[in-house]
């Protein structure tokens, strides 16, 4: 074997463990993502939580919106939310979600979590996720609902706050395999409302049933109507 030919082997197995440490890697960060977050967030911290309630009450009628939907007792689903056209929409879910005692994860790219704020970020109950392994964040979701009796994560669909023809379908699958409905959230800027209404159960059928969920939201506006 030429010496040009070892150097290719050698480089191919060196890129194999590579990516194989690197896969590793970002399953134990995945892992410890959850298993540090599953304690206290923004929305279940004692005492500062029933406080930031009471802001977020008067900060909604404040600007003129209204919250929608009922306390859950049972919180086990996972909760989507559209459309997603502004960075306005964050700071309104938190005072919805706040509101309606709803104790949630997001999830969120990576790049959202930068030093010195990441811990703030998680905090607000988000989940750093490396897009180019969703297949690996939906077993990881998966077991993390069967592992625990109540959880809800929060996933946009969309994935971005640009407009889009075609939603995500890592929420769809993550409610399947765990068997949990989905809860259909969402903000309509142009009635000054936000909040969720119904639960959604997976048929197994995912074309037809992201028809029927994408019905709901169509005729809701975001903030900037035209990404909508």
């Amino acid at each position: 074997m030429r010496a040009e030919q070892v150097f290719q082997v050698m480089k191919s197995i060196v890129l194999q463990r590579v990516n194989c440490l690197t896969m590793h890697m970002y399953c134990y960060t995945v892992h410890f993502g959850w298993a540090s977050q599953l304690r206290n967030t923004i929305f279940s911290t004692p005492i500062i939580t029933p406080i930031l309630r009471v802001f977020s009450i008067l900060i909604l009628k404040i600007i003129g919106w209204e919250a929608k939907g009922k306390e859950i007792a049972h919180q086990r689903f996972v909760l989507i939310g559209a459309p997603h056209t502004s960075n306005w929409d964050f700071p309104l879910m938190l005072l919805v979600i706040l509101k309606l005692k709803l104790r949630i994860f997001w999830m969120g790219k990576d790049s959202l979590f930068p030093f010195p704020f990441a811990g703030l970020m998680r905090w607000l109950g988000g989940i750093p996720i490396n897009r180019a392994a969703s297949h690996n964040v939906v077993r990881e979701t998966v077991r993390q609902y069967r592992e625990n009796k109540e959880l809800v994560v929060l996933i946009p669909p969309e994935g971005t706050r640009s407009k889009v023809t075609k939603w995500k379908t890592g929420f769809y699958h993550i409610a399947s395999l765990a068997k949990v409905p989905i809860l259909l959230g969402y903000v309509d800027f142009k009635n000054r409302e936000a909040g969720f209404v119904e639960f959604f159960h997976p048929t197994g059928d995912l074309e037809k049933d992201m028809e029927e969920i994408r019905k709901f939201y169509a005729p809701l506006r975001g903030l900037i109507a035209e990404n909508s």
